[in-house]
């Protein structure tokens, strides 16, 4: 639909850009900030931060929005009035290549995570798949972001996105369908490792960004976060490590052999979720950067088996994996 607002259109149901700059400051001397304020702009009414500059250029071209300013406005007063998300309001999160839809009960996923897929890529994990598919699994998917981006980057491997919260797996298993990619992962309730108990063993891969916001910092989160996106997805309990001590100590029944460990965590909690691993017998443990080059994030993996005597029989071997046709 064409934007118009009073006096902003012209006949043909454009608006001339100087005026849509001259509303936009109006909005802003409401509060908030220019990048929230562009953000829901773009999102909601289509017109992107690139777009945006040229207007500065040519204030006297046309230009038109698929929503109306008046709609816009709206979401800007009940986002000042309320702190809820703007993501919440539009219904949706850009993460990676993906537009998520999200809403509340679901969290919005963080640029910071995209780096877990990065790591996937750095530690050749997305080589080795292309040779032997993998088993891998998302532990507390929330919207489906890490789900998503894994389907995508292995396409013959199989994946499992768990979750506590019916909310959160019905709003990942929409946008699993949204991208064409539920085929290719299940979904699972329930806390951590025990809904994939009939896999422990055979997983190859597993990513998790836990809740492990220490619950003193959670509670003095800005209203935008603390009031409105899920506790269950970032509190972490006292010192954070709550659901990343119950991720550590599964690790080592639940891996295959071999199989890798993924995890985000809080900025300063890196050598204790490195101790946490290592106390379970975990190998390869080693630091990762976020974007700002704080500790984030921890690969391990589970030490690989002694390789078979020869004359080993078929009771030594491991189980097959689900699909796989050992008749």
């Amino acid at each position: 639909m064409l934007a118009r607002d009073g006096d902003a259109g012209r006949e043909d149901g454009l608006l001339e850009a100087q005026a849509l700059l001259a509303w936009r400051r109006v909005q802003l001397r409401r509060g908030g900030s220019s990048a929230d304020f562009d953000w829901l702009l773009e999102f909601a009414g289509g017109l992107g931060w690139s777009q945006l500059q040229r207007l500065r250029l040519d204030p006297g071209q046309p230009v038109a929005l698929r929503c109306s300013l008046g709609a816009i406005a709206a979401l800007w007063s009940q986002h000042l009035e309320t702190a809820t998300p703007l993501q919440y309001l539009v219904g949706i999160a850009p993460w990676r290549d993906f537009e998520l839809a999200v809403g509340p009960g679901v969290l919005i996923p963080r640029q910071e995570t995209e780096l877990l897929i990065e790591l996937v890529q750095a530690l050749g994990l997305a080589a080795q798949a292309g040779s032997a598919p993998l088993l891998w699994a998302d532990l507390g998917t929330g919207s489906g972001c890490l789900a998503l981006a894994l389907a995508q980057l292995l396409p013959t491997s199989f994946g499992l996105a768990v979750d506590a919260s019916a909310t959160a797996l019905a709003q990942a298993g929409a946008n699993l369908e949204r991208q064409g990619l539920a085929g290719r992962v299940a979904l699972r309730q329930g806390s951590w490792w025990q809904p994939l108990q009939p896999e422990w063993g055979q997983l190859d891969l597993v990513l998790s960004n836990p809740p492990y916001i220490p619950t003193p910092v959670w509670q003095e989160l800005a209203p935008v976060v603390r009031d409105h996106e899920p506790p269950l997805a970032l509190d972490g309990g006292p010192d954070g490590l709550d659901a990343l001590r119950a991720i550590a100590a599964g690790a080592p029944q639940a891996l295959a052999p071999g199989g890798w460990l993924l995890l985000e965590h809080h900025h300063d909690q890196s050598e204790a979720v490195q101790a946490l691993l290592a106390e379970q017998g975990l190998e390869a443990i080693q630091p990762h950067p976020d974007l700002e080059g704080h500790g984030r994030f921890v690969s391990a993996r589970r030490p690989a088996l002694a390789a078979d005597p020869p004359g080993s029989g078929p009771g030594d071997q491991l189980t097959p994996r689900p699909g796989e046709d050992h008749g």
